[in-house]
């Protein structure tokens, strides 16, 4: 079947594109001829059934899945309209560039300045009043600047479950990147945190450009600009959330925010 795609981007401006990009697990093919353009400063939720490439997709766009065995690729992905898969592009660099931040929050045993500051650490800043500086910057950027600012050499596992998610999110800002993709951000979240969450991001993409995938259609529907339809590997349905929820064009899409495809 055709698959559908809305170019009623307004007046944003293109982030990424994804140029006939293939993805392969050893014989599997994972991901098929996936064409795509992300705005600048927008939110892009990718739905769609367990298996169908959501989080694959999503790991393509900072390599994440370069980590594993057998893993090959054709196609483009381009982040400012340079291929992040050419061979001589500096994955550290890259992953500065495109944060990410996974289901469950994944802090570190350390304390919450220390959380913070690992990844400026990491990329070469050692100066202490600039990594002062980077922590409260991003500490507030996720509403937790006020709230920890005399607690920064507490443990950061002694924090609740959704401030330990704000502090992955600070952690992923502190190198100033340009994208934040989310897998499943909020899986792990009561609903009171996930609107917490939800909002936050609301918020950052006045700074960043944000991809989520989710399974929660109520989610999608509340906190994205446009939302990716994908099924077995291909992106089925592409445009403005109010027109994929309202008036999908692609039966199978129908079908799938009404819960009748599983």
């Amino acid at each position: 079947m055709e698959t559908y795609r809305s170019q009623d981007f307004g007046d944003k401006a293109e982030k990424i594109r994804v140029e006939k990009f293939n993805l392969y697990y050893g014989n599997f093919h994972a991901l098929k001829d996936i064409d795509a353009v992300i705005v600048e400063n927008a939110i892009t939720a990718v739905i769609g059934p367990s298996g169908c490439g959501k989080s694959t997709f999503l790991r393509s766009i900072n390599r994440m899945n370069d980590t594993v065995e057998g893993v090959s690729t054709t196609g483009r992905i381009l982040l400012d309209g340079e291929d992040i898969y050419r061979p001589d592009v500096d994955v550290t660099w890259l992953r500065s560039k495109v944060g990410m931040v996974f289901q469950r929050p994944v802090v570190f045993p350390l304390s919450v300045f220390d959380n913070v500051a690992c990844a400026p650490r990491v990329q070469g800043t050692t100066d202490r009043a600039e990594l002062v500086d980077i922590v409260e910057r991003s500490l507030d950027a996720v509403g937790l600047w006020d709230q920890l600012k005399h607690k920064l050499k507490e443990p950061a596992l002694s924090l609740s479950l959704g401030d330990q998610q704000k502090l992955c999110i600070a952690r992923a800002i502190s190198v100033e990147p340009e994208v934040i993709l989310f897998d499943e951000p909020c899986s792990a979240l009561d609903p009171v945190n996930t609107l917490k969450i939800e909002e936050l991001m609301w918020g950052l993409r006045e700074h960043y450009t944000i991809v989520i995938v989710t399974h929660n259609m109520q989610q999608a529907a509340r906190v994205s600009d446009y939302t990716m339809f994908m099924l077995d590997g291909r992106l089925i349905e592409y445009g403005p959330t109010s027109s994929i929820f309202t008036k999908p064009q692609d039966p199978r899409t129908e079908k799938y925010i009404t819960g009748k495809l599983v």
